[in-house]
């Protein structure tokens, strides 16, 4: 139960800080801010609630877990409704925020497509970049595991990717991120919302299948301590080195 309430909370603090950046201050930080933002977020709750539940935050690396078999279907279905309800949590916390203290919301957080970018090319950009991010995720953990320098590496990725996202759909990658600004954000982010929640599944998935071939150690992370107790490096299977 600890974990499931760590990704939802994850989710929501995730939606609130990040996406609040963006709706409260992207005149005055620009994409640039906003992708840093998205990307501290996430390297601060990797290390917070990593050790709990992986710090996944994002139903698209819980499917990329799920068919890398290192969660069952039953945990992956959980995480994925908490990372749900985090997410409109969050967003509505960003309303509250506004309506309650006067702030002016300068954009409504939502993803969106067409004026920048058609539906073809944006499910193409969000399924590769949630391909990206996954596929970090996957290759600087082991298991369900967060820990040492996972975190930073992961949230640099999500700052990446957003730098690029941001300015053609608002960088969704999250299906739960897109939900919560959707149902806040009228019938056309409601229309458009599809796109956001099916290319990152889709890009999460494929992470998980293109995994196993880039991994030197199948059972070691690339930056996983020595298991030998002198720190040499382990043995690579076939060599003797």
């Amino acid at each position: 139960m600890k974990r499931y309430i760590a990704e939802g909370a994850g989710t929501a603090l995730l939606v609130f800080l990040a996406v609040g950046s963006a709706v409260f201050g992207l005149a005055q930080i620009g994409a640039l801010g906003v992708a840093l933002a998205f990307g501290l977020v996430l390297a601060a709750l990797a290390y917070a609630i990593g050790p709990v539940s992986g710090a996944h935050v994002n139903p698209a690396t819980t499917v990329g877990m799920l068919v890398a078999r290192r969660i069952t279907a039953t945990e992956a279905g959980v995480y994925i409704v908490a990372q749900v309800v985090g997410g409109i949590v969050g967003m509505a916390l960003i309303r509250l925020v506004a309506a309650v203290g006067g702030a002016t919301m300068q954009v409504n957080g939502a993803n969106s497509y067409g004026e920048k970018i058609n539906a073809a090319g944006a499910f193409l950009l969000e399924t590769i970049m949630t391909f990206t991010l996954v596929l970090v995720m996957l290759m600087v953990t082991r298991r369900n595991d967060v820990y040492g320098f996972d975190g930073l590496a992961v949230g640099l990725t999500l700052s990446l990717v957003s730098l690029l996202g941001i300015p053609l759909t608002g960088a969704s990658v999250n299906p739960a991120r897109s939900i919560g600004p959707a149902l806040f954000g009228g019938a056309t982010t409601m229309a458009q919302l599809w796109l956001f929640i099916i290319a990152p599944l889709l890009g999460g998935a494929l992470a998980a299948l293109a995994e196993p071939f880039m991994r030197t150690f199948p059972d070691r992370t690339p930056n996983e301590p020595s298991p030998d107790l002198d720190g040499r490096p382990p043995e690579r299977p076939g060599t003797g080195a």
